[in-house]
C-alpha cells in the first residue's frame, strides 16, 4: 500500500512498477478507478520506452511500432487496464473480471495495481452517513487483502492521506 497526499505521484508510482513488472516479463492488470484506461496505458508505455508524453506524441508512427517490436523482442509480459467509474467497483467484480479474463483471453496477471483503493466500493457495506471514512476505507482494503489471499495474485494499491495526515510524521 503506498500513501500519499493529493498529486504526490501515487498514479505514477504504480505505473512505473507496471512497467517494471513488464519488462520482467510479468503479466500486469491495471484497474483504475481515477484516470482513463488510454492515460494509464500511455504512462505505463512512456515508461517502457524511456520517453516523454510529448516524444511520444511526436514519434512517427514507424519508428513508434519499431521500438515497440524491440520492446516485444525482450519481454513476453502483457498488460491489461481496466476501468471503472469510481466507487461503481469492489472485490467480486475484480474476481469477475478475473475469471472473464481469464476464460476469454487466456491471461492470468502476475501483479494487480488498483488505482486507488479510496475510490473502490465495499462489497461488505453499504454507503451511508453513519459509515465513516476510515471503517469504509478498511473494509475495503481487507477486502482487497482478502483477494489478494485467495487468488495468491500480490495487489499493489495506493491510498490518499488527508491533510492532517500528510503533514504527520505518524499518520493515523
Amino acid at each position: 500500500m503506498l500513501m500519499g497526499g493529493v498529486h504526490t505521484g501515487k498514479t505514477l508510482f504504480l505505473c512505473h512498477f507496471s512497467a517494471a513488472y513488464l519488462a520482467l516479463g510479468k503479466n500486469v492488470l491495471y484497474i483504475t478507478l481515477e484516470m482513463a484506461a488510454e492515460e494509464i496505458s500511455r504512462r505505463i508505455d512512456c515508461n517502457l520506452l524511456n520517453i516523454t508524453f510529448e516524444d511520444l506524441e511526436a514519434l512517427p508512427k514507424d519508428l513508434y511500432q519499431s521500438k515497440i517490436n524491440k520492446l516485444k523482442s525482450k519481454t513476453n509480459g502483457k498488460l491489461i487496464v481496466k476501468e471503472y467509474a469510481a466507487t461503481s467497483a469492489n472485490v467480486n467484480h475484480f474476481k469477475s473480471l478475473l475469471n472473464e479474463l481469464n476464460l476469454k483471453k487466456n491471461f492470468v496477471p502476475d501483479v494487480i495495481m488498483i488505482d486507488y483503493i479510496n475510490l473502490c466500493a465495499s462489497a461488505r457495506l453499504k454507503p451511508s452517513s453513519a459509515t465513516d471514512l476510515y471503517t469504509w476505507v478498511k473494509s475495503i482494503a481487507e477486502e482487497v487483502r482478502g483477494l489478494a489471499q485467495q487468488t495468491t495474485i500480490p495487489i499493489w494499491s495506493a491510498t490518499q492521506l488527508n491533510r492532517s495526515g500528510f503533514s504527520s510524521s505518524d499518520p493515523d
